[in-house]
């Protein structure tokens, strides 16, 4: 057995390691994205304006404008502060007022937050109709047992 085997089995495991170490971390700092409240945003200050965040909290309620033609505007609090955001994406079948939300996009020196991307935060939990849910006659009920039921 040759003793350069070795060395050369180590040579590269080093090798690779670094290769892995370099596209693993190289860029990292460049594609990360942070989350942050209004609160967290609002004390950014000046150095939140034109970086790319992910900002989450409640929809709030009388916030909401939408009309044809035109950017959506709403405004996302956390309790403490809310701040608004302008989006020309259209929203998720889900969103709505009280419902928590996440967008991702910048925030600009006009003092809204631009976006593209809503994302609405759901139970992934299913329950399934009780027999009032849609008064006495259990309607709702009755409707989704057709919906399971064989042609």
């Amino acid at each position: 057995m040759s003793k350069s085997g070795p060395l050369f089995a180590i040579g590269a495991l080093a090798v690779a390691g670094a290769a892995l170490a370099f596209v693993a971390y190289g860029n990292l700092g460049e594609n990360l994205v942070y989350y942050w409240s209004p609160t967290e945003l609002a004390q950014a200050g000046d150095k939140a304006i034109g970086a790319t965040v992910r900002l989450g909290g409640q929809v709030e309620p009388g916030s909401m404008s939408w009309a044809p033609g035109q950017p959506g505007t709403f405004r996302v609090t956390d309790g403490k502060s809310s701040v608004t955001v302008a989006t020309s994406g259209i929203p998720p079948q889900m969103f709505r007022e009280g419902i928590g939300v996440v967008v991702e996009g910048e925030y600009a020196s006009d003092g809204q937050f631009h976006t593209e991307r809503i994302m609405v935060k759901h139970s992934n939990e299913y329950r399934a109709p009780s027999e009032g849910a849609e008064g006495a006659d259990g309607a709702e009920v009755e409707s989704l047992s057709k919906t399971m039921q064989e042609s």
